[in-house]
């Protein structure tokens, strides 16, 4: 019998002690509290995204990324549906972006998520820290709210 799929998959990404690139992590806290008892979530958080969380991806449904951006605007939210990359040879371990993961988790497992959001955030500042700059911070009631609608729109 084949294992059932996650509903939902949340993995976020970031370093909680550089800044606003604690975004990721923080987000996921924030889900974890009001969504943790939602069976059809499964939430992971890492420093990095690495090729070992292919096979957490090939076995969900959806999957909602949660990084910082530093090549947006500080402060700017993002939404956006992301595909799978064209893997080329020698893909990087150290760190693995979501286009990649997706196409690993293809290329491995035979499966990747139907639907594959990225949330993203432009960071102001990714210096040695544990508070977000003041512009990230402004916006987080926007992220959480966009998060809080999105997850309740995926699971109906």
């Amino acid at each position: 019998m084949s294992q059932p799929k996650i509903a939902c998959l949340i993995l976020a990404c970031g370093n909680t002690l550089r800044g606003d690139d604690g975004v990721g992590p923080w987000l996921a806290d924030w889900a974890e509290e009001h969504f943790g008892d939602e069976p059809r979530v499964h939430i992971i958080s890492r420093q990095q995204w690495t090729p070992d969380l292919a096979a957490d991806l090939a076995g969900a449904e959806t999957v909602l990324f949660l990084d910082c951006s530093v090549e947006s605007i500080p402060g700017e939210i993002k939404l956006r549906a992301i595909e799978p990359a064209q893997l080329k040879p020698g893909i990087a371990t150290h760190h693995t972006g979501a286009a990649e993961l997706l196409a690993l988790a293809r290329e491995l497992y035979g499966a990747a998520p139907r639907n594959s959001l990225l949330l993203t955030i432009g960071a102001g500042s990714t210096e040695f820290g544990e508070t977000f700059s003041p512009v990230v911070a402004a916006a987080m009631p926007e992220v959480q709210r966009l998060l809080r609608d999105t997850l309740s729109t995926l699971l109906g």
